[in-house]
């Protein structure tokens, strides 16, 4: 593989737009692809290169990378007739494929299956770190495939995340993500009703957060998302609807393997009864929204 390998980026929205501008920004020569070309129009505008569907990217890139919404559009880009695989052959210079989509751990087997058959290594590498974390290049990158694959990746994921951690083979990266999703659903949820707490008990929710941000009370939800909901930010780092289908695939995981995850099964609720007053489409700290609604009725 070259020192700077050529990359086909698909999907180009909150986060994947950031991510492909930085390795765009770091040189590599970008092919990206989504179902509206006016979404990537800004990164064609910088030099980034438009190919028509994933299928086109084997043909003119040594790595592709995938971060689109939901296990659905992951399995459509990869497997379905237009997908990334459709057209590999073996002859074609792709090597490696990244999805870091939060996506299903058995989709990801399934991926990676298909892929060597075409002579392709597939990492699932779903990330942390929101929309900060993807304009900054400080992302926690979880890994699963190939240790090989991981480790001849590792300069370009490099240039996205500050953290890259392998995991195991095929589905791990998954299984760590949603370990993460689930420790920060609960964490949000915490959050949100210790800034209704302070509201009502007639304190300044920041000196509270000065007070209680530094000490065991603190996580990244406290420093970066409290803030956004006092000033009454919820446009999305990540979206509502996004995190919806991580917790249910988190459930299902969960109740394959036996385990009963009450707090995490109290999240979901509650951000469906976000997602159920009109929510769904703002940040995950909107659910500060539609807890004050929920409190105001009593």
């Amino acid at each position: 593989m070259s020192s700077v390998p050529a990359i086909g980026f698909i999907g180009t929205g909150v986060m994947g737009s950031s991510m492909a501008r930085r390795l765009l920004a770091a040189g590599h020569p970008l092919h990206v692809t989504t179902r509206t070309r006016e979404r990537a129009a800004p990164l064609i505008a910088d030099g980034a290169h438009w190919v028509d569907a994933p299928r086109d990217l084997a043909a003119c890139c040594e790595i592709a990378i995938s971060m689109v919404g939901f296990p659905a559009d992951v399995e459509e880009v990869y497997l379905g007739a237009r997908g990334l695989l459709a057209s590999a052959d073996g002859a074609h210079p792709l090597r490696i494929a990244i999805d870091m989509t939060t996506s299903a751990p058995a989709l990801a087997e399934r991926i990676a299956k298909a892929a060597s058959a075409r002579g392709i290594r597939a990492l699932d590498a779903p990330v942390s770190g929101g929309d900060v974390g993807a304009r900054e290049g400080t992302l926690s990158i979880m890994i699963g495939g190939d240790a090989g694959a991981s480790a001849e990746a590792r300069p370009v994921l490099a240039k996205l995340g500050s953290k890259i951690v392998h995991h195991g083979p095929p589905g791990s990266g998954q299984h760590a993500k949603l370990v993460n999703q689930l420790l920060i659903a609960t964490n949000i949820v915490g959050v949100c009703e210790g800034l209704l707490y302070a509201e009502r008990a007639g304190l300044d929710p920041l000196r509270v957060l000065e007070s209680v941000g530094s000490g065991a009370a603190g996580s990244w939800s406290v420093q970066n998302l409290a803030p956004r909901m006092i000033k009454g930010d919820f446009e999305p780092g990540f979206k509502i609807v996004h995190f919806l289908k991580d917790l249910g695939i988190a459930l299902e995981e969960a109740n394959r393997m036996g385990l009963s995850l009450r707090g995490l099964s109290l999240a979901r609720e509650l951000y469906d009864e976000a997602r159920a007053q009109g929510f769904e489409q703002r940040g995950t700290q909107a659910l500060l929204l539609a807890l004050r609604r929920s409190n105001r009725s009593k």
